[in-house]
């Protein structure tokens, strides 16, 4: 959502955001997307307790999608938002409400936040988010936007 200027669109969906240190880390370690907006008083850092069952994630994840998933455990988040597979499976796997990029941006339409998620979903690309053609297609076509 930051490298179209709309991570408002999770401040209206959401309210608070709460990432772990490694996602905060993984942000700030370059100046790119989501550099500053990590800085916005909506979104709060928070460290795991869990430290040993991240060792096992990290055979299978990277540090901040093992993060991601031990934090949203031990808050009992309402949603983890995890994108790639194999993040997506094992939070699933754990019990977890996993939602993606995509979800995210057809509830902010179902809301009344956005009007079109194509126009976002093509600058996001533009921008180098990756979605196959039959994804793409997929979807823009479930909500009659294609």
């Amino acid at each position: 959502m930051s490298s179209i200027g709309k991570i408002d669109i999770l401040k209206d969906l959401f309210n608070e955001i709460i990432i772990s240190e490694a996602v905060y880390d993984e942000i700030k370690e370059k100046k790119s997307y989501g550099y500053d907006e990590v800085e916005l008083d909506f979104i709060k850092v928070q460290s795991i307790k869990g430290e040993i069952y991240r060792d096992l994630l990290l055979n299978q994840l990277d540090l901040g999608e093992a993060e991601t998933i031990i934090l949203a455990k031990e808050i009992n988040a309402d949603y983890v938002l995890i994108d790639e597979n194999i993040g997506y499976k094992i939070a699933r796997n754990s019990g977890l409400d996993v939602i993606r990029t995509l979800s995210i941006l057809l509830k902010a339409k179902e809301k009344g936040i956005i009007s079109e998620i194509k126009p976002l979903l093509d600058e996001m690309i533009a921008k180098g988010r990756w979605y196959s053609k039959n994804v793409y297609v997929k979807f823009l076509s479930r909500i009659n936007e294609l």
